[in-house]
């Protein structure tokens, strides 16, 4: 099997946790190499480990994901979600099969106006989410059609769509729902809106989202996963579904609710301890 990894933080290179992974993989006979950009990517690659947390598993999957490549991701950040397991479980895993693949749903967005494709200058995929936001001190004004059918404006400090796999990241801190990950939708959730009528909107995978905004402000800013850059206000960006999949390798010690429990402390009352 030939394995690369990725890792976003260098100086994790000399922790001992992952100096150690690396050498056993390399005595079981697997080829291990690093992995940059997605020209370092060697044929005939299995999987890719991702080294570090839930930012790094995002960076590993832009570069990796639309190639078709499996990511599995090793902890050595904080809470993980994506990146969940213990390096010490993942070679006994790897050579015993005890996994399995998920498929998640990855966000394709394109922005539309003069000058718009000219500045993005990064890859238009997103795993957790596509966020608006403000850039100054003016609320936004957000409009928002889905399928071609206008929603009321967002009057707020912006708005997330987010993919189920996101629903445990930023659109949970707005206020979003929590989604199992293999739930086929989108969630529209808006940041600090100054609507007292509006709740975060559940979508079907398949819907096509547009947006555009107004500010008193010259700029907006838009953010894909862990990505930034400013958005002129007479941009839109439309929202869908990618053409693939995130292919992520999940272990059979691991799971959603699990990770909730032990990393949220989701359900913990005093009823529940025995």
């Amino acid at each position: 099997m030939k394995i690369g990894y990725f890792v976003l933080n260098e100086e994790l290179l000399g922790e001992p946790r992952m100096k150690k992974l690396l050498k056993d993989l390399e005595a079981a006979s697997y080829e291990v190499y690093p992995i940059h950009t997605k020209s370092d990517v060697r044929p005939e690659t299995d999987l890719v480990l991702s080294m570090g947390g839930d930012g790094t598993f995002l960076s590993a999957a832009h570069v990796v994901s639309d190639i078709g490549l499996p990511i599995l991701g090793v902890n050595f950040g904080r809470i993980g979600f994506l990146c969940e397991n213990r390096p010490e479980a993942v070679l006994q895993a790897l050579m015993e099969g005890s996994f399995t693949i998920e498929y998640r749903t990855v966000l394709n967005a394109t922005l539309k106006g003069h000058g718009a494709r000219q500045n993005i200058g990064m890859l238009p995929y997103s795993i957790n989410e596509v966020a608006v936001h403000r850039n100054g001190p003016a609320m936004l004004g957000i409009h928002v059609s889905v399928n071609g059918e206008a929603l009321p404006t967002y009057w707020a400090d912006g708005l997330i769509v987010a993919t189920s796999s996101g629903s445990t990241a930023y659109s949970l801190s707005a206020g979003g729902p929590i989604c199992m990950p293999d739930s086929k939708v989108i969630v529209l959730a808006p940041i600090a809106p100054h609507n007292l009528n509006v709740r975060p909107l559940v979508l079907p995978e398949s819907a096509k989202i547009d947006i555009s905004v107004e500010s008193r402000d010259k700029m907006a800013v838009m953010t894909t996963d862990n990505r930034t850059f400013d958005m002129d206000l007479d941009w839109s960006v439309h929202v869908e579904m990618a053409q693939f999949s995130l292919k992520r390798i999940r272990l059979a010690e691991t799971g959603f609710v699990q990770a909730l429990s032990s990393r949220l402390f989701w359900g913990e009352d005093i009823r529940n301890n025995g």
